[in-house]
C-alpha cells in the first residue's frame, strides 16, 4: 500500500519505520526541516517538508493514489484538518487520526474520520480492566458546555441492574439516549431493563455528572 503519514515526531517516525519493514510505500510529511533531515538520514528519502493540512502539499505528495492516510502530529486540529482534506479532496479511502484530547474523539468520528486513536483512552481502558472502577467518560459538549454527552459502564453490582429506565431517579434534565449491550445498540424506552456491563450514553448537565454516575453505578 501507499501510506502517507503526517507528522515526523516519534510516533510518525517509528510507525513509518515499521510500515517500511512490512514492505509498504511510505511518505512522511513534516513541517520541521531538522526532523526531515534526520528522518532521511535514518530511513532514506521518504520524507518531504511541508504542511500536511494544505491541499497543495498533499497534491505534491500524490495523495490521490494513497491507500491510507495517517495523521499523528501533536495537534488534534491539524490531524483533523489533514484527514478531512485527504478524504474529501483526494478521496483517500481510509483515514486514521491520532487524538490527544479524548473529548475530541466523538467530533472526529462525526466529521468522517474512519479511525481515531487516543492514547489516553487506551490507557484508561487498560486501567479499567485492571482496577474495578467504572468512571464516567465525557464524549461531547453541547450548547457551549451547558450540556454534556457522557458514557457510563454499569457494573454487575450496581443497584441499577434489573431496573427499568422509568424506575431510575435520574437527575433533572438528564436522560438516557442509547444503551450499548452485547447483542447490539438500543434506543431505550421507559420499559428498557438495565443489565450489568451495559454501556449507557446519556445527556446531562456538568454539575449533575456525579449524581448520574452514582445512580447508574451504585457508587
Amino acid at each position: 500500500m501507499y501510506i502517507i503519514v503526517i507528522g515526523g515526531g516519534k510516533v510518525g517516525y517509528y510507525l513509518s519505520k515499521a510500515l517500511l519493514g512490512e514492505g509498504h510505500e511510505v511518505l512522511i510529511i513534516e513541517k520541521d526541516a531538522t526532523r526531515v533531515e534526520r528522518i532521511e538520514e535514518e530511513l532514506g528519502s521518504i520524507c518531504m517538508q511541508g504542511d500536511g493540512c494544505e491541499a497543495a502539499t498533499l497534491e505534491e505528495a500524490g495523495t490521490e493514489r494513497a491507500n491510507l492516510f495517517v495523521a499523528v502530529t501533536d495537534e488534534d486540529e491539524d490531524n483533523l484538518v489533514a484527514c478531512q482534506v485527504a478524504k474529501h479532496k483526494f478521496n483517500v479511502p481510509r483515514t486514521i487520526a491520532r487524538i490527544g484530547n479524548p473529548r475530541n474523539e466523538a467530533l472526529f468520528k462525526k466529521l468522517g474520520i474512519d479511525v481515531t486513536i487516543s492514547s489516553t483512552n487506551l490507557i484508561l481502558e487498560y486501567i479499567e480492566q485492571e482496577v474495578p472502577t467504572h468512571p464516567l467518560t465525557h464524549l461531547l459538549e453541547l450548547k457551549k458546555g451547558e450540556l454534556e454527552i457522557v458514557e457510563v459502564k454499569i457494573p454487575p453490582t450496581s443497584t441499577a441492574v434489573g431496573k427499568q429506565v422509568r424506575e431510575l431517579p435520574l437527575p433533572p434534565g438528564s436522560f438516557l439516549s442509547l444503551i450499548i449491550k452485547e447483542e447490539g445498540v438500543q434506543v431505550p424506552t421507559p420499559y428498557t431493563t438495565l443489565e450489568g456491563e451495559d454501556r449507557v450514553i446519556a445527556v446531562t448537565k456538568p454539575e449533575l455528572e456525579q449524581a448520574l454516575r452514582i445512580i447508574l453505578t451504585g457508587g
